[in-house]
């Protein structure tokens, strides 16, 4: 009997070797798993400094079926831009250009590089995978933390052990860029983060994805709630999946109301809220964060999907 290609919309073909040297349990290693059964062979990734340019392990192993470029922090967008145009210079017009960065060399380091890139309308696929800090380094805080979360870096005092500011939007700052396509996704849901990059491949001009990635030692949960936690940030709609196209908004994983369970039910597996747990009024408060960026997003939704773009 013939090997089937596919499992459950899940390619089998695999372009990650076993043999990585990632934490137990780290959602990064299992978003770049999906994210190159999408993309294929003829695929060249850049990765600056980031927790996966040592996750492939130490020369001369390897464990990256595609080429790879480590670059610095900062240039990501700038040297994708490059790769990009040397491609089309060559009329090599079938091989994916990739930008696979973490939350600090996207959000924060790299957002210079990127804005550029995507204003300058450059043919790639730029992957953000969000451990919401700079694990590599240490679990500082970055521009990506969100509200409530402990960091090695955040203020530290007698009532409050926690980073105070929101997080970040990315997403809407690189949709205010005018970007043709943008999506999120999480491991938790493999065939509708496997459907956005394959979606992506179709689409000519900057792209970027978003995937949330959790981290076990700086998010501070088991290695076996990884999967869990990312179910859990779309159920308590802390992470919606949904993809922006042409300028239209759509959710692409509808979350039925009777399924949707409280963001305490989210934090309370991860010790990085552990302190923000103990106070009931910041709790309540996040949640009603959390409503509003979500009753906003329906709104777009609602809003673009009638306009006749």
């Amino acid at each position: 009997m013939a090997v089937e290609e596919k499992v459950v919309g899940i390619p089998r073909s695999e372009h990650f070797y076993q043999g990585h040297v990632a934490c137990k349990g780290c959602g990064a290693a299992l978003a770049m798993r999906f994210a190159l059964k999408a993309l294929g062979p003829k695929t060249v990734l850049a990765i600056p400094a980031c927790c996966w340019s040592v996750i492939p392990g130490i020369f001369p192993n390897r464990t990256m079926k595609v080429p790879v470029f480590n670059i610095p922090f900062e240039v990501t967008g700038a040297v994708i831009s490059g790769i990009s145009e040397a491609f089309a210079a060559q009329g090599k017009t079938d091989i994916n250009v990739v930008g696979w960065a973490g939350d600090g060399g996207t959000v924060d380091i790299g957002l210079q590089a990127l804005s550029g890139a995507v204003e300058r309308r450059h043919n790639f696929i730029y992957f953000l995978y969000d451990n919401e800090a700079y694990m590599n380094t240490g679990i500082q805080r970055s521009g990506s933390t969100p509200q409530g979360a402990w960091t090695t870096t955040t203020p530290v005092g007698k009532t409050k052990m926690w980073k105070m500011e929101p997080k970040k939007n990315i997403d809407e700052i690189l949709i205010a860029h005018g970007i043709p396509y943008l999506a999120t996704a999480t491991i938790a849901f493999p065939e509708d983060l496997i459907k956005k990059v394959k979606k992506a491949q179709t689409i000519k001009g900057p792209k970027f994805i978003h995937i949330l990635s959790p981290c076990q030692p700086g998010w501070k949960h088991p290695p076996e709630k990884t999967v869990e936690i990312s179910r859990l940030a779309v159920y308590t709609k802390v992470f919606p999946l949904y993809e922006y196209e042409n300028g239209k908004y759509r959710i692409t994983v509808k979350i039925p109301e009777k399924k949707v369970r409280p963001v305490v039910d989210y934090l309370k597996l991860q010790g990085r809220f552990k302190y923000l747990l103990q106070d009931k009024e910041m709790v309540e408060y996040i949640q009603k964060y959390v409503d509003r960026q979500y009753e906003l997003l329906l709104k777009k939704v609602e809003f673009t999907q009638n306009l006749n773009l």
